[in-house]
């Protein structure tokens, strides 16, 4: 019987560089001196060489009949192999199962549909003796599979996550969390300048970066209110958020980290705060319990922090365990580490019917296609915000992410991907064909 939908007819695979580099944490953290750029201490996390290396992606490229390319990025995070996330993404290991396994796969697939696909990528593989993909590779598949829908139905990927997951697609652009260095004054200049809604992330890796008793960390708080309240538009109320990796924890004993967290409110105002990951703890299980005495105290004090998961909150079922445990007040749904992007999907749908604040975020390692496609799944998905992305240069990331909602939205209002996909389930139907468990028809 003649199958209906759509097959690739090629499949390439191609090595290329990330928007960032791949940092040994464990490293950084066990380490009493760290210059971010210098090689000065010995790598300790395995599939690192050193403590700082080049980030590397693949991209899959699947041409369709059409002559059309869809497109998806193979890419992990800054600090790979660190608090139960996959090791590090090193590409050569992983093209021979990609050309030798995975590119008939795809050339099998019906890509008329996306989710079915999706699930299929995050199953274990029984040529990987029943194991699951590198998240990356997982990622990146996904990235090209939903490409390749949307080619096929000439939507807009936000058109297809709607259809398929029937959401409502955003009627403007959701706001962005501007990613920028803690030394580029001219960089936070300009975000202020460009009224980004959450800003500046600004890491704060090491111990040291802190200061003693936190008071780097507060003084630097403190310049960007000041700084926010100097060069903003008098009605420009970002949010401020800052990424500490656990270095508040690292400073200060649980009981008096809320006294700490009540300083950095000050230092902030008039302006609401975010603090990502205050705490990192040894096991996942130790990470909700601390976390969620922490959120306890700061709420029985009236202290307005709020709270920031990541490390440890890398899976679906994490970000359910963290919310049921009223541990934290947002979750960056952090999409290379949740593999196929249907679970970051999901996982945004979750945040949402649970009260739980959700930052689409993800990491500076990636590329402009993985950035540009997560801008498309925002629209559908409704976060509260996005981390931009690639790289950490803010203006290049905002630009990307900004520019490609506005695009999506402009096109929405133009293409009918709904009754396009009825019309080919009917058509379908009269040929007598039905789908399968992979969404294909036979």
């Amino acid at each position: 019987m003649t199958r209906a939908g759509v097959q690739p007819t090629d499949v390439r695979f191609v090595s290329g560089l990330s928007g960032y580099f791949h940092k040994d944490l464990q490293a950084v953290k066990l380490s009493p001196e760290y210059n971010p750029l210098v090689n000065n201490i010995a790598a300790v996390t395995p599939g690192f060489e050193k403590v700082v290396q080049a980030g590397e992606v693949i991209s899959i490229l699947i041409r369709l009949p059409n002559g059309s390319v869809a497109i998806g990025d193979c890419a992990d995070v800054i600090f790979s192999g660190a608090a139960s996330r996959d090791p590090l993404f090193i590409p050569a290991q992983h093209l021979p199962f990609l050309n030798d396994v995975i590119r008939p796969w795809l050339l099998q697939c019906d890509v008329s549909t996306f989710r079915p696909n999706a699930v299929e990528v995050d199953a274990p593989w029984h040529a990987l003796g029943n194991k699951r993909l590198h998240t990356a590779v997982r990622y990146g598949l996904t990235q090209a599979l939903l490409s390749a829908t949307a080619l096929f139905w000439h939507c807009t990927i936000s058109e297809v996550i709607s259809r398929e997951w029937m959401l409502n697609i955003s009627t403007r652009p959701v706001g962005l969390l501007a990613s920028c260095h803690r030394n580029d004054q001219l960089q936070l200049d300009r975000m202020i300048m460009k009224q980004v809604a959450l800003l500046p992330h600004a890491s704060f890796v090491h111990v040291n970066d802190i200061g003693p008793k936190g008071q780097a960390l507060l003084d630097y708080v403190h310049s960007v209110s000041k700084r926010i309240q100097e060069r903003g538009n008098p009605k420009y109320r970002p949010r401020l958020h800052f990424d500490v990796y656990g270095t508040i924890g690292d400073a200060f004993t649980d009981n008096k980290i809320p006294d700490f967290l009540q300083l950095v409110e000050r230092a902030a105002y008039p302006y609401d705060i975010l603090i990502e990951s205050p705490i990192v703890a040894a096991t996942k299980e130790a990470q909700i319990k601390r976390l969620r005495q922490l959120k306890k105290s700061l709420h029985t004090r009236n202290i307005n922090v709020r709270i920031v998961a990541d490390e440890w909150c890398n899976t679906l079922q994490d970000i359910r365990e963290f919310a049921e445990a009223n541990a934290v007040d947002f979750v960056q749904v952090k999409l290379p580490d949740l593999g196929s992007l249907h679970n970051s999907i999901d996982a945004a749908i979750y945040c949402r019917s649970q009260n739980i604040g959700c930052c689409l975020g993800g990491s500076a390692n990636e590329t402009d296609i993985s950035a540009r496609i997560t801008a498309q799944v925002a629209l559908a998905t409704q976060p509260d915000f996005l981390l931009s992305k690639p790289g950490i240069g803010a203006d290049e990331g905002v630009m990307i992410l900004t520019n490609e909602m506005l695009r999506t939205l402009a096109l929405v209002e133009r293409f009918d991907c709904v009754s396009k996909q009825k019309d080919h389930e009917s058509e379908s139907t009269l040929l007598g064909v039905q789908p399968n468990r992979n969404g294909a028809h036979l």
